[in-house]
């Protein structure tokens, strides 16, 4: 059984195919397609030509499918995810919607009425901002990673498939974070008196500091020497608060998102089933077929659904450290302490606060993610 990472060793010379990292030809120039459940689809290739996954043209147009399908992803839900953003961070005005339906609804109403339309877009500029190079860099880090872990059918497994996620996932997530620090803040305020422009947004974040602890000198004996404590300075490190709860999550979330995605490409391309849920490729007739839409949405949309249940507890903790510069006395809250303050807020279901929305928002975003990546590859030949 293969290890986690490919070795060099050559194929069997049996062997009728020739391997190459990322891809599999036969020695006629068919190529081949393997999936985990060991079918194989033979589909001939346009002449000899074969896609080679470290190419420039492969990344960047691999890029600009994802970049795109997270821009058309977000924009379905923008609604959705400003309500929850205020559920999850507790923002008083919108306490009382919480736990029901109807909350939601009356939440979005109250938004609406109070700010119109933009008001249920509030931040979404910055979420497009950030959501195109975080998206893109995550499908097209997905490929790399995949292409490395997985050089050859042979070491297609699930736990090959769950770290390339996950590895992808903290490659995006790292780069992008401090736009999703701003956008959260952007979405957090609810008062037309009280909004702030994008760079008045950045510049109070940059400038927090946290409370000051209040003297020692009462409770310890007169002449006691009291250590100094080091405390946290303004700066750029503030765009990256709650990060270390975000890669905590981001590893189930990435990971899970993308193994379930392709487990569920595999199934709904097992042979029995393959007649009714693929068709051919448009721009490419004689390639692999590529699942039908309600298919592919299907199979994003499961994705969602399970990677979403695998990492909200942590994702609602690191959406609590993120607004803490703009509630309460200022004070910064490690994770322990951020998951003992809603613990004994709520409970264990305060971790799950907002999960329902989450389900209504994640599962068709990610339905319509994959299905414009995928869709995007086509159009784009890769």
């Amino acid at each position: 059984m293969p290890g986690l990472f490919p070795s060099n060793e050559a194929p069997s010379k049996s062997s009728t195919a020739k391997i190459i990292r990322g891809q599999e030809t036969t020695a006629g120039g068919n190529q081949i397609l393997r999936s985990s459940y060991g079918s194989t689809i033979a589909a001939e290739s346009v002449g000899s030509h074969t896609q080679n996954k470290q190419n420039l043209d492969y990344v960047l147009r691999t890029g600009l499918a994802g970049g795109l399908a997270g821009c058309a992803a977000k924009t379905l839900v923008g609604p959705l995810d400003r309500v929850k953003i205020l559920f999850q961070a507790s923002n008083p005005q919108f306490a009382k919607y919480t736990g029901s339906w109807f909350g939601v609804i009356t939440a979005m109403r109250d938004i609406n009425r109070q700010s119109g339309m933009r008001g249920l877009f509030r931040g979404h500029s910055a979420t497009l901002l950030r959501i195109f190079p975080y998206a893109s860099i995550k499908f097209l880090s997905y490929e790399q990673f995949r292409s490395f872990l997985i050089p050859s059918p042979q070491y297609e497994t699930p736990l090959r498939r769950l770290f390339s996620g996950a590895a992808a996932g903290v490659t995006s997530v790292f780069i992008t974070y401090p736009l999703e620090v701003i956008r959260v803040r952007l979405a957090f305020e609810t008062k037309n008196e009280s909004r702030s422009s994008l760079s008045r947004i950045c510049r109070q974040i940059y400038h927090e500091q946290p409370a000051k602890v209040s003297s020692a000198s009462a409770s310890t004996p007169l002449g006691a020497a009291v250590p100094a404590i080091p405390t946290p300075r303004s700066g750029l490190i503030n765009f990256y608060r709650g990060f270390s709860s975000t890669l905590a999550g981001m590893l189930p979330y990435a990971g899970m998102s993308f193994l379930t995605h392709d487990t569920a490409g595999d199934w709904l391309r097992l042979p029995a089933l393959a007649p009714y849920t693929t068709t051919a490729n448009p721009k490419n007739p004689s390639a692999p077929p590529i699942l039908r839409y309600w298919a592919e949405l299907i199979a994003g949309g499961f994705a969602g659904l399970v990677s979403q249940t695998a990492s909200y507890p942590l994702e609602v903790i690191r959406r609590r450290m993120q607004v803490g510069g703009a509630v309460g006395d200022g004070h910064r809250l490690g994770m322990a302490e951020t998951a003992g303050k809603v613990w004994k807020e709520r409970g264990w279901r305060g971790f799950f606060v907002g999960l329902g929305i989450g389900y209504f928002k994640v599962v068709p975003m990610a339905a319509v993610s994959f299905y414009v990546y995928e869709r995007g590859k086509v159009v784009l030949g890769v």
